[in-house]
């Protein structure tokens, strides 16, 4: 059985995790497939947005902590390993987004709020668990969650690794909407094709940018839109921009 499921139709790339017998906990074989499917994407001008969901009504139950390969591996080595796909995953410079369903927690947690954009049903559950199970914060939990929610929300949160429900999460801002499970799918589909008929480059800087205001000062930060600014205005995108604003039609964008 494929551990993760790939499928493409037109911009968009869905990335399935499918390991429904242990809810889609992430073994060596899926930080493989998820590392390799982060840095190909990475190229692939074809696709505009990328989501990541899990199968059969769950996300991700974190790191499978059963995996024989785990227990036969060096820890630091094999955390270098993981964080390589924190890694991959945050320099994407298409739009993610996570669907989830279910149980998202540890590292699973991680993976859903390393998107740019969460979606969650109203059954969807959240925990960065790792101090229940003798364990640290990690697959980016450490750098994400003071950005989303403040220093001192992220402490409680890994400190009590209590369970968030979709509608707690919300309320914290760790998750942009939620939505009835039977229409959990509409909802993402709605937000993927707008995102699909952006500006590809635009879209990407704006990533960026954000991504990066944090380490950077208020006069760093308007250096790099200018020179963002400057790109976007001649590239073809932006020449069809103001075409398409002048005819008074929808802009159709190349990412060029």
């Amino acid at each position: 059985m494929d551990v993760l499921l790939t499928e493409q139709s037109g911009g968009l790339l869905t990335l399935t995790l499918n390991r429904p017998e242990r809810k889609n906990a992430v073994n060596g074989d899926l930080w493989r497939a998820l590392l390799s499917a982060f840095r190909e994407t990475a190229h692939d001008e074809t696709v505009r947005v990328v989501v990541v969901t899990g199968a059969a009504g769950e996300f991700c139950a974190g790191a499978d902590l059963g995996d024989p390969e785990a227990a036969a591996t060096h820890q630091y080595p094999r955390m270098r390993f993981i964080h390589d796909v924190a890694l991959a995953l945050h320099r994407l410079p298409q739009p993610t987004i996570a669907k989830v369903d279910g149980v998202a927690v540890g590292a699973g947690c991680n993976l859903a709020f390393g998107c740019d954009l969460v979606v969650a049903s109203e059954r969807a559950r959240f925990s960065e668990i790792f101090a229940r199970r003798g364990l640290s914060l990690d697959f980016g939990g450490s750098w994400l969650l003071p950005r989303r929610i403040g220093l001192h929300r992220a402490k409680e949160l890994a400190f009590f690794g209590d369970i968030l429900s979709a509608a707690e999460a919300e309320r914290m801002g760790l998750v942009n909407r939620v939505v009835p499970v039977d229409e959990l799918d509409s909802f993402v589909s709605s937000w993927v094709e707008r995102l699909a008929a952006g500006p590809p480059l635009a879209l990407t800087a704006s990533k960026r940018l954000l991504d990066s205001s944090s380490s950077h000062s208020l006069a760093e930060a308007l250096e790099q839109e200018a020179v963002a600014q400057s790109v976007n205005i001649v590239s073809e995108d932006g020449r069809e921009a103001i075409m398409a604003f002048l005819e008074k039609r929808d802009a159709n964008f190349s990412g060029r």
